[in-house]
Formats: structure tokens, sequence, C-alpha cells
């Protein structure tokens, strides 16, 4: 049985690829845990600066594996097939390095919901997205109607969520819900190229800045501000922070250590 979610690591940059294929990479419990996995390996590896997550096969993710589903309540079960999305790992601001989502073919439901947990999304040209749960008669239990708003405007965010139609890459981009659209052949090495951009980057500041990003969009502007003087002090004293300006001034480029 081969894996439901490969792991593969070059250099700094660790990818991560959905493994269900042939069911367009739909989610089922044993999918999701092994993501929270792979995740908790990103978090905790130190090399490791940041993180790309793919799909294999014909699609990102089609969303949740509704006949997975079907079959556990038939049997009595009521899983909660949602319950790891949820997990801290996944709200944005709690997972301190950086997540890039590569999207194509599908990016729909639960599938969305995942790609709304990156901090950047990049999707392939023809890919459809769409959270069409509506349709057949609940709502997006994986956060969803909590973080679309807050990445499109809310009545496009509405419209999305109360049609269940699927929108192409192209209007995501328009909507701001994706930072670029690339040929599909291109998809991969454009969100790695990106991964190892930023990944060249102090790595304790980018962390900051993250931290910092995610935090004040739920805190007064005054307190905010306070809140990045503390932080920016804090990176102010590593020795990446040294770095940066001692090989600017000797026109070479800067080695960053992550201390």
């Amino acid at each position: 049985m081969s894996e439901v979610v490969l792991f593969e690591v070059e250099g700094p940059v660790a990818t991560i690829t959905l493994n269900r294929p042939d069911q367009l990479n739909a989610l089922n419990g044993e999918l999701l845990a092994a993501y929270n996995q792979a995740l908790e390996r990103v978090r905790h590896d130190d090399a490791i600066r940041v993180a790309v997550v793919a799909g294999a096969g014909r699609a990102f993710c089609a969303g949740m594996d509704l006949k997975a589903r079907a079959a556990s309540e038939s049997s009595g079960e009521s899983p909660n097939f949602f319950a790891a999305l949820n997990q801290p790992n996944h709200y944005n601001g709690t997972f301190e390095k950086p997540l890039i989502a590569a999207v194509h073919g599908y990016c729909l439901a639960g599938g969305l919901e995942l790609a709304l947990t990156a901090d950047i999304r990049i999707a392939a040209e023809g890919t459809r997205f769409g959270m069409p749960e509506i349709r057949r008669g609940f709502f997006p239990g994986g956060g969803g109607p909590q973080r679309l708003p807050r990445l499109v405007p809310q009545s496009f965010a509405l419209e999305m969520l109360l049609t269940g139609d699927q929108y192409a890459a192209d209007q995501m981009l328009q909507w701001g819900l994706v930072n670029r659209v690339v040929p599909a052949d291109r998809l991969i090495a454009e969100a790695t190229a990106l991964a190892t951009q930023i990944a060249g980057h102090a790595p304790l500041a980018v962390r900051a800045l993250k931290e910092l990003f995610y935090d004040a969009q739920d805190m007064p502007l005054p307190q905010a501000m306070r809140h990045g003087a503390g932080l920016r002090w804090i990176i102010g004293q590593t020795d990446d922070a040294k770095e940066g300006p001692r090989a600017f001034a000797e026109k070479r480029e800067p080695e960053y250590r992550g201390r």
C-alpha cells in the first residue's frame, strides 16, 4: 500500500504531497492524520525553513471522501474528519514556518479549506475552486466560513459559500485568494523557487514576522505596534540580525544560521 502523504526535503524546503491520486486526494482520517504528522516534522526540524504542500495526480484535493463518510455513518460511527484540520497546526498564525500551497486540477471543499491554512497559494492554470458543501445538505466544517472572508471580500466569500459554485483560477486571482496563476508544468517549480527565496532569509526573523502578521489582525493598531516593537527588539539581539548588515557592508551574501 502506498503512503497517503509523501514527504521530501531538499535543502531548507520540505514538500508535502497528498497521495491518493485515484480518489483525487479526497480527505479521509488516514490522510489528514498523516498530513498533520508531516507538519509536525516540519515544525520540529530546524533545518527545514519553509514547506510546500501539493497534490499527486490530477488534482490538489477534491474535498472530503464522501464514500468513506457514508460508510462510517452506515456502520454507526460518526468520525470528525475535520478534527485534524482544526488542530493548532492549521491555524496559520500558530504554525511558525511559512507554508505554500501549490494547487492544481480541483481545489474543492475540504481541499480548499486545507489550502486556506497556507500562507501563500499558487494555482496552476485551469484549477477549479469551490465550496460545494451547501449542495450536500451541510456547510464547510474545516474553517472555510471563518477563513474565507479574511482573505477575500465578504460578499465574494458569501457567494462562494452559499452557491456552492466552482470558480476559475483567474477569478480567484482577481479576488485575492491566490497569489499567482502559473502554467501547470511550472507549478511545483514556481512554488519551490518562492519557498527557497523565503528560506534564504533569517529564519528567526521570518518566524517573528509571521507571528506579528497574524497576531496584529486581531489587535487594535496601537497594541499591534507595541507588539511589533517588542518582537523587533528581540530579533535585533540575534546573531542573524548582526550578520545581515555585516554581509551588506562586506558585499557578500549573508549566511543566516537561525541564531
